[in-house]
């Protein structure tokens, strides 16, 4: 069962094609990474920096102003709203293009392609469970970013190294 067979290889375009498409996936990586950094700016990429980017500072006395308010529900939906859109959009842009690369074939190549649909989805499930039902969901949102950051990091690299590097 080999459903991902193709004649056509990154590896067959021509250099113009080849650096325009290497270009697209840097810079998409570069924005990727900025990305990051401002989550690592608002939460610190910890558990308790997340709950409280979204749950809001915790107040132990009446007379406390919290460094940071919940988050409304008008904020979560259009947060969500923008990043599932926009996750989706990056999956796919990033998946066509690795689609056709030489390196990574089969099973593999069909997990990476599909699997930061999937945690992607689950990231944005877990923090609105996280924000309204139990904090320790906020696992789940880390554990499912991570999975989607690191497929989108693999698909990059393989897919520009074919572009720039791969002669055969």
């Amino acid at each position: 069962m080999n459903s991902m067979k193709n004649n056509f290889y990154l590896k067959d375009l021509n250099n113009d094609a080849k650096y325009f498409l290497a270009g697209f996936l840097i810079s998409l990586a570069i924005g990727i990474a900025i990305g990051l950094f401002y989550v690592y700016l608002t939460t610190e990429m910890t558990p308790v920096g997340v709950n409280e980017q979204f749950r809001g500072s915790e107040i132990i006395k009446n007379s406390d102003i919290p460094n940071k308010f919940p988050k409304p529900l008008e904020n979560m939906v259009l947060t969500t709203h923008n990043h599932i859109l926009s996750f989706s959009m990056i999956t796919l842009l990033i998946g066509v293009i690795f689609y056709f690369n030489s390196i990574i074939k089969g099973r593999l190549k069909l997990i990476l392609l599909l699997e930061p649909f999937i945690s992607s989805f689950l990231m944005f499930l877990s923090l609105w469970m996280m924000k309204y039902l139990y904090s320790s969901f906020v696992y789940l949102m880390i554990i499912s970013a991570i999975c989607t950051y690191t497929c989108w990091y693999i698909m990059i690299i393989i897919s520009t190294y074919e572009l720039l590097m791969n002669k055969d």
